[in-house]
Order: structure tokens, then sequence, then C-alpha cells
């Protein structure tokens, strides 16, 4: 945890493309939907949308991540290809409230 608080002070203005469909492209190519979820959701991995985490702490995660997750190194994902995945994410809609949901509210 301490190498992503650190990360994402030493990194803050870290320009990096952003490109949504090369994102979603990578996100699937990569097999990040196979535990975060097609839409970030959560499952087996952490929920990754619609909050997304800054890119430096993402990359600084995804670098030396703690649990299960597997790390990717720059040669699997380049810092670009994480950019472009974390816009993917920070473009996905906020889920409606529960209780806009009316089977949900029987």
């Amino acid at each position: 945890m301490r190498k992503i608080l650190f990360a994402s002070l030493l990194l803050p203005g870290m320009a990096l493309a952003q490109n949504v469909e090369n994102g979603k492209r990578l996100y699937v190519r990569d097999g990040c939907y196979e535990c975060h979820g097609y839409a970030g959701q959560g499952g087996a991995g952490a929920r990754l949308a619609p909050k997304v985490l800054p890119i430096a702490a993402l990359i600084a995660y995804v670098r030396h991540p703690s649990g299960a997750m597997p790390p990717y190194t720059a040669k699997v994902a380049s810092d670009a290809d994480l950019a472009d995945i974390r816009a993917f994410l920070a473009s996905l809609p906020t889920p409606p409230p529960l209780s806009s949901i009316p089977l949900l509210n029987q």
C-alpha cells in the first residue's frame, strides 16, 4: 500500500495517452474482465469502476499487487496501455441507484 501512495505522490503529472476504445480492447485481451467483470463491477477481483484509481496508483498496484492478482510487468501492459484501460473504466456509467430498480423494492 505504501508503494501506491508513494507512486501517486511521485507521478501525479504523468502525461499518458488515453484511448477508451483501445482500453476496452486491452481490458478484454489481457483478461482483466475475468476477475473484475466486463464493466469493472468486481467479482473474484476488486470493483474497478466507476470510481477509478488515479493513474499512478493504478500502475503501481498492477505492477506490485497484493492478494491473488498476478503482477503485470511493462512487457505485458505498458504504462500507456494501463492509461487506456483506466480511461475505459472511467468511461463506464455509474449504475442506477438500487432504489430505482422496481424489482428490488418489492
